[in-house]
């Protein structure tokens, strides 16, 4: 890795997170500039939001020349967000988080430590027990994103046991690839990354983190579930995967 420039990106996709992001903005900063001082970036990729998030950006952005933003004109999925962010980042390391904070930022110390050993993405994981990880979650939601881990990666091979945790971390040459080559704008892009990353050959890294939910996110079962389950069938169609 290089010894000077911008060592990490954070990448937060924002989709009406006006309230719910200044909160983490606050978390991150402190947390960045004790430990990657001078030598970080956090870009904000606001998809497609009417909710005023830009003049949000802009107070927090007052004496902080570490945070930019770019903007989708409409609302195009989070995987499209974190696409636009991933291919506009200039770290050594390229992080993604959930704009909410539900994993604090403190948790990029065990992904970068992955990093350093070897891997070349580092998924942060909600179903590995380990000691001080901390998570609290409805149990229906709970239920639901186990059920979906499974089958997602009892259908794709998967090496790990949480694919969707919005807490990942890539070799920024690795991060760069992989989402060049990706597609899916939405729910399952998470799945698709990890699907490529193992026909790829590259190394993948499962890390327990803390999580917890916070109020107000946007999913909806009755109204997100049914596309899920289409995208999920439309990855299972799709030629390149048939050979794996």
């Amino acid at each position: 890795m290089s010894t000077d420039g911008i060592m990490l990106s954070l990448i937060l996709p924002a989709y009406n997170e006006a309230l719910r992001l200044p909160p983490f903005l606050a978390s991150v900063r402190a947390w960045l500039d004790g430990h990657y001082p001078g030598r970080y970036e956090v870009l904000v990729v606001d998809d497609g939001g009417h909710d005023g998030l830009l003049a949000v950006l802009e107070q927090q952005a007052a004496g902080w020349p570490q945070l930019r933003w770019l903007r989708h004109p409409q609302n195009l999925g989070k995987g499209a967000a974190v696409r636009t962010g991933i291919l506009a980042a200039e770290g050594e390391l390229l992080l993604f988080a959930d704009a909410d904070g539900a994993t604090p930022i403190t948790e990029e110390a065990p992904l970068a430590a992955a990093i350093r050993a070897g891997a070349d993405v580092a998924v942060g994981s909600r179903l590995i027990s380990a000691p001080g990880a901390e998570r609290s979650r409805v149990m229906s939601r709970a239920l639901g994103g186990r059920l979906f881990a499974g089958l997602a990666r009892r259908l794709f091979r998967l090496p790990v046991r949480d694919p969707q945790c919005g807490f990942k971390m890539f070799r920024r040459d690795v991060g760069r690839r992989l989402f060049s080559l990706s597609s899916e704008s939405g729910y399952l892009f998470d799945v698709e990354l990890l699907i490529l990353a193992t026909r790829l050959g590259y190394r993948i890294a499962e890390v327990p983190v803390s999580w917890r939910e916070i109020p107000g996110g946007h999913f909806r079962v009755s109204e997100n579930v049914p596309g899920i389950m289409a995208s999920l069938w439309r990855l299972c169609r799709r030629r390149q995967w048939k050979d794996g």
